[in-house]
């Protein structure tokens, strides 16, 4: 299929491009950009007049729920909502049923995700067999199978030493590992530590909890070299310790997920499961050290967090329900409304979901390094359309992902997602 994209403002953060014009594609990749081929003869044409054409969104934190929960979500649904969210390109952590520890598992979701022509799917696997902390996976195979990274997902290592051995293996072969912080017996409250769990009676998780890992972290990034990315740091005291990284040298990256960007512990409410999260949500002045530092770079990337959760397992008591909420639909919109609300540069808040999350991928994509999270003659055509102008209200009901809950329910965004395209096919257009 030959698509001309025509009269939209190209933004490529990458390269810092910003100019209204026309975008060719042809055989899955980007002929023209900002000229049309003279031979150029599309098949379809988008008029793209007053939207904005970026490259399509690479979010790092999203899980599919399949293999093992189907019940919570499918492929077929959430990639769905992932190309009506704008995303092109995602990673999903390895903690499916059974676990992301064989290359045979890797090498089967692939291909069924493959199957949809919708997103492209990088899965990472597992660090440790069954994540459960003990004995590390083959990395080189699994690499091999196409995952681009190792963690342990939400599962804590409780061994310094399997750590340690984790990452001198990691460092000698290239691969990054992504950990989220959190020590293992600090970490098993339902809400952030302070007055408001307190009143509440819920049981808190303190700062502390991050702060002790990424001590550890820290530490060991010194001995061993390796490569670590950190996903969703919650606090101020945390992005302070991962400043002070940065500045030394380690070889750090880190996210933070849309929820703790924009809400507070306050939006918990009279126990309002929707707001039950995993890491929770803290209090004011951790939002706004965490929306400073992802302005400055500290941190480099925003991710949805996308963790969709069924009925039953959400509405029941706060502390009982399952942690998760949906978020590929809503990323590329929080992502405008903290550049509003924050008077942060549209090409700063476009580059953190996409051109930054790509180079947190770096070699790992392979063949797509040079072109995944930007636009470039030559480089694939994965892209995304929006009106930014558009506002539009979250309704659960209305959302494609299976999973229907979400805490920004209700609230009214800008930037709806006109057509998004992978591949140079068109999978996505809203009527």
């Amino acid at each position: 299929m030959k698509i001309l994209i025509k009269n939209g403002r190209v933004i490529d953060p990458h390269s810092g491009l910003d100019q209204v014009g026309d975008v060719a594609l042809a055989a899955g990749r980007i002929v023209g950009l900002l000229r049309m081929p003279a031979d150029f003869a599309p098949t379809r044409t988008i008029d793209a007049s007053g939207c904005i054409v970026l490259p399509g969104l690479v979010d790092v934190a999203a899980r599919l729920r399949e293999p093992g929960h189907e019940h919570e979500g499918m492929l077929e649904s959430e990639m769905a909502a992932a190309v009506a969210g704008g995303v092109t390109s995602l990673v999903c952590p390895p903690d499916t049923d059974p676990v992301l520890d064989e290359p045979g598992l890797v090498e089967m979701l692939k291909f069924r995700a493959e199957k949809l022509h919708q997103s492209r799917l990088f899965p990472l696997g597992a660090l440790t067999r069954n994540l459960a902390g003990e004995v590390l996976t083959e990395m080189a195979e699994l690499t091999e199978s196409g995952c681009v990274g190792f963690g342990q997902a939400e599962v804590p290592l409780a061994s310094t030493q399997v750590m340690q051995r984790a990452l001198q293996y990691a460092a000698t072969f290239g691969y990054t590992v992504w950990l989220r912080p959190q020590e293992m017996h600090l970490g098993k409250g339902v809400a952030a530590s302070g007055p408001l769990a307190t009143r509440l009676g819920l049981s808190g998780v303190p700062v502390a909890a991050e702060t002790i890992a990424l001590h550890t972290i820290f530490e060991l990034l010194k001995t061993t070299g390796a490569r670590v990315h950190l996903c969703r740091i919650s606090s101020a005291a945390g992005v302070e310790l991962l400043r002070r990284a940065k500045a030394e040298g380690l070889k750090v990256t880190a996210d933070v997920s849309i929820n703790s960007l924009h809400l507070t512990d306050v939006d918990i409410g009279f126990f309002d499961s929707r707001a039950r999260l995993s890491p929770p949500l803290r209090q004011q002045r951790d939002r706004d050290a965490l929306s400073a530092a992802l302005a400055d770079g500290t941190i480099d990337v925003l991710v949805s967090d996308h963790n969709p959760v069924d009925e039953d397992a959400k509405t029941l008591p706060f502390a009982e329900a399952e942690p998760g909420a949906t978020g590929l639909e809503l990323l590329l919109s929080l992502t405008l409304k903290w550049s509003q609300d924050q008077g942060v540069p549209l090409s700063r808040a476009l580059a953190v979901v996409t051109s930054e999350p790509a180079r947190v991928l770096g070699a790992a994509l392979g063949t797509l390094q040079a072109s995944v999270g930007q636009l470039v003659e030559g480089g694939v055509a994965d892209l995304c359309v929006f009106d930014p102008a558009a506002a539009w209200t979250v309704r659960s009901d209305a959302l494609r992902s299976q999973g229907k809950h979400t805490p920004f329910s209700g609230y009214e965004l800008p930037g709806l997602v006109r057509a998004t395209v992978v591949g140079g096919q068109l999978a996505f257009e809203r009527d």
